[in-house]
């Protein structure tokens, strides 16, 4: 199971060991606000008939077109619980270090800071190999 590290823990991890964050979240959450730097890759997709959020069955395809398996990753939703589920399916998938980011992006409902929260470097850039748009035509 990946472990999970806090959202400073995220900064030095892209910092000084070149880990690559995913953000796992829907793609209208990403555009809003994101942390820098970050591709999105949603695990979740809004339905347009329904308005549910169902799975991305490409999800795995898209990682693995763009990453190695010895490609560093740290997941990141909203609070943490989608990310726990991805990094959990990239390590059965044969990634190698994966890590989840405790809190997420907006924290979680116990009042713990996510991302935003900490005043971490932010971003809502969202163009050529960021977006999800960009990553999946590959």
């Amino acid at each position: 199971m990946a472990e999970n590290i806090m959202p400073e823990e995220a900064v030095r991890l892209m910092k000084e060991e070149g880990y690559i964050y995913i953000d796992v979240r829907s793609i209208p959450e990403f555009e809003a606000g994101h942390p820098d730097p970050a591709v999105n890759i949603p695990l979740l997709h809004a339905d347009m008939n329904t308005g549910q959020m169902i799975e991305n069955e490409d999800f795995m395809e898209v990682v693995q077109a763009h990453y190695p398996t010895d490609t560093k990753f740290i997941m990141g939703c909203r609070s943490g619980q989608r990310s726990a589920h991805a990094a959990m399916m990239l390590e059965q998938g044969g990634y190698e270090t994966v890590v989840n980011m405790a809190y997420g992006f907006a924290g979680d409902q116990m009042g713990n800071p996510g991302w935003q929260g900490l005043d971490l470097p932010s971003s809502v850039e969202n163009g050529e190999g960021v977006s999800y748009e960009s990553l999946s035509r590959k």
